[in-house]
């Protein structure tokens, strides 16, 4: 038993280390491989897609791939700090109907304009929303941050419906194409490869970002948020930090939606989006950044192919669907190949590295 596995002190800021359970040099030279395995394979996969897909599907491709952006911002939240947030949809709509604006009303669609608007819209929103959420002098239960940004996303729905500057029930339509000078980004191969390479750069991001020392916090305060406040770290700051980049993702993710689909609506604040981006990460599994992409695109894909056989059932098709994979593999798809060492991340050094470097 001692063999099999060691404890190594990690070292968090500059005073405290907490044992982290590392497992024996076998299991590290296996397990730990899975990871990157399965990131190559959607990668290549993404990347040959538009060469087998016919046109329609690139579209549908795209959209796809803008909904796991999505997705990603959802499972930093939730996968990482634990923060049940049933209003991700607010940023992402926010952000939607910011760029629509701002196309319609100062006929600003250049792309280097645009996105950082979008991502700054809904930084700026998910931290005025968390500060007031998490920031209390009382720390927030789960139930009430959940309640709070569902309120939150209902409240903008409304909203969005009843004022007519931005619409009323009919949203914004024919927004402008986003453009980098000259060109003009239409449906289709140029927008995808666009999109998987904003994906690709934001997933990579938040990869660093979660394997960083501030991603060993979280992955603490996931596990044991008091045992991380008992040593010394302020866990509601680390909530409201999260919260805000997972705003900002979710931002980045609506205004390329908006441009993508070339109207804004009432619905992309609202609960259901809210929802859906739920079960995107519950389906692919949380608290590994690629499950949420996974989950997202086959959820999406099997609705695509059920709405188009099964008209007046899918929805209950893909209802029981989602349910028998909660039911069964309640940490999602991801756990047929990845396991929970994994899932969870392992931090520092090696032993034997330590002791070589030693003098």
């Amino acid at each position: 038993m001692g063999a099999a596995k060691q404890a190594v002190q990690v070292e968090v800021g500059d005073e405290m280390d907490v044992p982290v359970i590392d497992h024996a040099p076998a299991e590290r030279g296996t397990a730990r491989k899975i990871l990157p395995i399965v990131e190559g394979v959607v990668l290549v996969a993404a990347l040959l897609a538009p060469l087998v897909l016919q046109d329609y599907l690139t579209v549908f491709a795209t959209r796809v791939i803008i909904l796991a952006l999505f997705a990603l911002s959802f499972d930093l939240v939730w996968g990482y700090a634990g923060i049940m947030s049933f209003g991700q949809a607010l940023f992402f709509g926010s952000a939607g109907y910011g760029v629509a604006l701002l196309a319609r009303d100062l006929d600003i669609t250049n792309i280097v304009l645009v996105l950082p608007a979008g991502t700054l819209i809904g930084l700026t929103f998910a931290l005025l929303l968390g500060g007031f959420l998490l920031l209390g002098r009382h720390p927030s239960s789960v139930i009430f941050v959940s309640l709070g940004t569902l309120t939150g996303s209902y409240a903008a729905d409304r909203l969005a419906r009843g004022w007519y500057y931005l619409g009323g029930q009919n949203g914004i339509p024919s927004i402008a194409p986003m453009s980098l000078g000259t060109y003009e980004f239409t449906e289709g191969p140029a927008f995808y490869y666009l999109v998987l390479g904003i994906l690709v750069v934001v997933y990579l991001l938040c990869r660093f970002l979660v394997r960083s020392q501030f991603g060993l916090a979280l992955a603490g305060l996931r596990e044991n948020e008091q045992r991380i406040a008992f040593f010394g770290y302020k866990a509601q700051h680390l909530k409201a930090i999260i919260f805000t980049i997972g705003g900002a993702v979710a931002g980045l993710a609506g205004s390329l939606y908006a441009f993508h689909e070339g109207f804004v609506w009432p619905n992309m604040v609202g609960v259901v989006v809210s929802t859906q981006v739920v079960l995107y990460v519950l389906f692919g599994g949380s608290g590994t950044l690629i499950g949420a992409v996974i989950g997202t695109v086959i959820v999406e894909g099997v609705s695509f192919w059920l709405s188009d056989n099964y008209r007046d059932v899918w929805p209950i098709i893909l209802g029981l669907l989602l349910l028998l994979v909660i039911l069964f593999r309640p940490l999602g798809l991801i756990s047929f190949v990845l396991g929970e060492r994994e899932r969870v991340g392992s931090f520092g050094a090696k032993p034997k590295e330590k002791r070589n470097a030693a003098p």
